[in-house]
């Protein structure tokens, strides 16, 4: 186990780098830069941009050095946990950063949550009474979730919410409490916002694990040592919770090295559509102005929660499904 570690430590550290240069030749892809944009924006608004001027700015964004220049010293820097400033904001990615994603964890951690406690029982519910009206309704409404976009259900549930019950649901809080500082009213009126978003992104995910989910384990429930199980007389319910739900385990914990980055990430075009405060359009907003330090640091962070939540997946498969440590063993 040791050397497996060892050995996945060091792709991932390779990866990483590579994953680091790669992102920022193509945030660098586009035409011109921050500066040139700026400058194109003065321009328009009718002010005199001189020589003097551009060349100062060059100097204090730092696009004076060459490209390898300018990588070298964002990605020293971000080692050492400096992710650099920002050129549209002005400001430390670090507090760009930090400011919004405590916000996307409670968002994207609900989400998650809701998948999981919705999406286990059902999909086992529909496994064990299959073609019973519960599977037929489950089917239909997983279809449903899945062939309906996010931002579409989050303009009808926004829709439904002010239109009906009268309450207004865009944003995470109301408008008293957005500058305010936290208190225990303000927890209560996050609380009453987040259920949109938690069902908004956590409905594809959940019918898309419940199918999963449904197709694992009735292919598990077909084979031959369940057979046996039920010909010994074990009851029903513990010959499918011992091991043929334990294997249909394993695309839910694969999904965690998708999940890390997605707590970070979150849906960006939901969030737009939501007015939420977290990391996706500010990420979307950076891309679009080449703020290259900012694009950059959102990328690294995102990939290196991907490869952090990879090994953690392949870990808790090697523990949870024993063919997994067994074929291990044998290589």
């Amino acid at each position: 186990m040791v050397d497996y570690l060892i050995r996945r430590f060091m792709n991932m550290l390779l990866a990483l780098i590579v994953i680091s240069f790669l992102s920022f030749v193509i945030i660098q892809l586009p035409p011109g830069d921050y500066l040139t944009s700026y400058i194109t924006r003065l321009r328009a608004q009718g002010e005199l941009v001189s020589e003097e001027m551009v060349a100062s700015l060059t100097l204090q964004y730092g696009l004076d050095k060459s490209f390898m220049g300018q990588y070298w010293k964002w990605i020293t820097n971000f080692v050492q946990g400096d992710m650099g400033q920002s050129f549209r904001y002005q400001t430390p990615v670090n507090e760009l950063v930090w400011e919004r994603i405590g916000l996307t964890l409670v968002i994207s951690t609900s989400s998650l949550i809701f998948i999981w406690v919705v999406a286990f029982p059902v999909g086992i519910y529909v496994a064990v009474r299959q073609y019973s009206p519960g599977d037929y309704v489950a089917t239909f409404f997983s279809f449903i979730g899945l062939a309906v976009p996010n931002f579409m259900l989050a303009l009808v549930l926004m829709y439904v919410s002010f239109r009906y019950l009268r309450i207004d649901v865009g944003g995470l809080f109301s408008l008293q409490y957005q500058d305010a500082p936290w208190s225990f009213g303000k927890m209560i009126d996050l609380l009453g916002h987040l259920w949109i978003p938690t069902i908004v992104l956590g409905s594809a995910g959940t019918a898309g694990l419940v199918r999963i989910m449904r197709a694992n384990l009735l292919d598990e429930l077909r084979k031959l040592y369940v057979i046996t199980a039920r010909a010994k007389g074990l009851t029903e319910n513990r010959i499918v919770m011992k091991y043929p739900v334990r294997v249909a385990l394993n695309p839910f914990i694969s999904t965690v090295g998708w999940t890390l980055p997605q707590l970070i990430s979150g849906a960006t075009i939901t969030a737009v559509v939501l007015n939420l405060p977290t990391t996706g359009p500010l990420l979307i907003d950076a891309l679009l102005a080449q703020d290259m330090f900012l694009a950059g640091s959102f990328i690294m962070l995102l990939s290196i929660l991907t490869v952090i939540g990879t090994l953690i997946s392949d870990l808790l498969l090697i523990v949870i499904d024993p063919r997994i440590r067994f074929e291990k063993k044998a290589n």
